[in-house]
Order: structure tokens, then sequence, then C-alpha cells
């Protein structure tokens, strides 16, 4: 997961696919919750509360209908409660490819990068996963959220200068793989109109944006 921190230039950032020099994690144990979920957590429940209420008022600015909702790279589980509070009547799935979250916080199991769901849903998050893949599996997972996205996908990923210039080094975990924003935004952008703020509108969905909405092709 990934924490912002005041700007500050690191002129000693890695510039190569492993951000730190070491196999990227695969892990993501009781140990692994501890550490980045905590007494001092990556993102608060109140935080993801504010991004929840957010995204869905966007949807709703944007005449889409939130009636669906996948969480890839669920964790603690934080996108789904907040449905399940302020809008009981969505169909929630939550998913993770850690066997601990799936146990204690009650997701499924899977793994972006080679499962898509057999239905579409309306708005599909994806918080703070992709860097966790390599570049073939990142590829597989992007088209596996293109598959399962009805109409929005709200994505976070840190890209190199993410970790260069607004990432707190000490709250996040920095065994992940750094890549570029255009690297993201290329593959993205064959599914996808960037609307901006994380938000990615499916190029199948109805939802139509005014021009300064999306970002200039």
């Amino acid at each position: 997961m990934v924490a912002r921190k005041c700007a500050r230039n690191d002129r000693n950032a890695q510039a190569h696919t492993c951000y730190t020099r070491c196999m990227p994690r695969k892990q993501f144990d009781a140990s692994y919750y501890k550490r980045f979920y905590s007494s001092t957590p990556v993102h608060s429940r109140k935080k993801v509360a504010l991004l929840a209420n957010s995204v869905h008022n966007m949807c709703a600015w944007w005449d889409v209908p939130v009636r669906s909702v996948l969480d890839v790279g669920a964790g603690l589980g934080y996108w789904r409660d907040w449905y399940a509070e302020n809008y009981p009547k969505v169909k929630r799935l939550s998913t993770d490819i850690s066997e601990h979250a799936c146990e204690k916080y009650g997701h499924e199991q899977h793994d972006i990068g080679k499962w898509a769901p057999s239905t579409k849903f309306d708005l599909v998050v994806c918080h703070g996963v992709l860097q966790y893949l390599g570049d073939k599996q990142a590829e597989s997972a992007i088209r596996n959220l293109a598959k399962a996205t009805r109409h929005v996908l709200y994505l976070e990923v840190p890209t190199k200068s993410d970790l260069r210039h607004v990432v707190d080094k000490v709250a996040t975990d920095l065994d992940i793989h750094s890549r570029t924003g255009d690297w993201y935004r290329n593959r993205l952008s064959k599914y996808f109109v960037q609307a901006g703020a994380g938000l990615w509108v499916s190029k199948s969905s109805e939802a139509v944006l005014y021009e300064l909405e999306r970002t200039k092709k």
C-alpha cells in the first residue's frame, strides 16, 4: 500500500523496475498487515470513507448508477464496508490474493492477474495492487480490470515519479515494481478514458464526460 508525504526530491530514488533492489513482495500475511495496518495504517477507515464518498458522487455526477462494486485487493475491506453502511442495496464483491486477508476479513481469494469475474460491475476499485505485479502480470490484470468494469474504474498505483516525490517511504511498502505513469496510461487507454483523480471511464460505458473532464488525447 501507498502513503503520501510532503513533496520532497529524493535524489537517491531507484530508476530500475524493482524499486528496492530486492524481489517485490509476494507474501501478504499477518506480519504484512501488522506492519502496514496497525497503529499507523497506510490508509485509515475514515480516509477511505472520504475517498469512497467522492468516487461514488462522481459516478452520480456522470449519471452512472452504482448498483454493483468490485474491490480488487480489498485488504481490510474498507470500501466494501463503506458501501454496506451507506448503500446496502449495492451488490458488493471484495477480493484479495492474500489467504490471511480473505480468512480474516471475508473476501473471495482471486489473483487479478489471472482472474476476471463472469459479470461486469458498475464500479471497480483497484487500490494499491498493480505495483506488486511484474509487467506481464500487470498487463493481464489491466485486461481483467477492463473485462470487469461496466462504467468506472478507480485505480491507485504509485509510479516512478510518485516514488521519488510523493510517497512517504517510511509508511509505504517499497518492495514493489516501479513503472512510469505513461506505462500505465498506454495500457489503460486501450480500454478506458482517463477522467483524473484516479478515475477511468470504460470506453464501452454510456457515461458522457465534458471535454475538460477527460485528459487530452
